[in-house]
């Protein structure tokens, strides 16, 4: 549905048409790219932890419901680097790949975690983005993290391919 890169450390991306994804790197020009952790907060408790969080993808239909309740939000508003639409992408397990366009993989490593930053973007929101489950446990609904395994570019309109990990399935906890 929408591409986004910054090379700074805003809370929002810019929308752009391609994007080139780097194998063990992320998103080439963004400020999350590397192989350490980029996320000023997680920066801060250690720099040298291994960055899972290379690419943010957002499900098309979280930005729907927000503007459903009443919030003003956009792909890249987020912070997201990809926006799809018609993947459940927070009841996929850990360890999928995804096959983005004709040659770019990214792996998924969990949930964002919805942080005081949604709040600032606009008040409520962070609240929005979570819900809880039947059972009472926390659902966090602000997209997934990745890793990319094969770099390529990935182009506005690119198919995904989803290939689910062999063996049991680990569900998806914040990264």
């Amino acid at each position: 549905m929408a591409l986004a890169r910054d090379d700074t450390h805003n809370f929002s991306k810019t929308l752009c048409t391609e994007i080139t994804l780097l194998a063990g790197l992320g998103v080439e020009g963004d400020a999350h790219q590397g192989v350490t952790v980029k996320h000023r907060s997680r920066v801060a408790r250690d720099p040298n932890q291994p960055n899972l969080r290379q690419v943010h993808l957002i499900h098309a239909e979280l930005h729907d419901e927000l503007v459903a309740a009443g919030f003003t939000v956009e792909a890249g508003d987020m912070g997201e680097n990809i926006t799809t639409r018609g993947i459940d992408l927070l009841g996929l397990p850990t360890g999928t790949k995804l096959h983005i366009g004709a040659e770019a993989i990214v792996e998924v490593t969990g949930l964002r975690n919805p942080c005081v930053q949604i709040d600032r973007f606009q008040k409520g929101m962070m609240q929005a983005c979570l819900d809880k489950d039947a059972d009472g446990n926390l659902v966090r609904k602000a997209g997934v993290m990745s890793i990319v395994l094969a770099g390529g570019i990935v182009r506005l309109g690119d198919d995904i391919r989803v290939e689910l990990p062999a063996g049991a399935h680990r569900p998806l906890v914040a990264v």
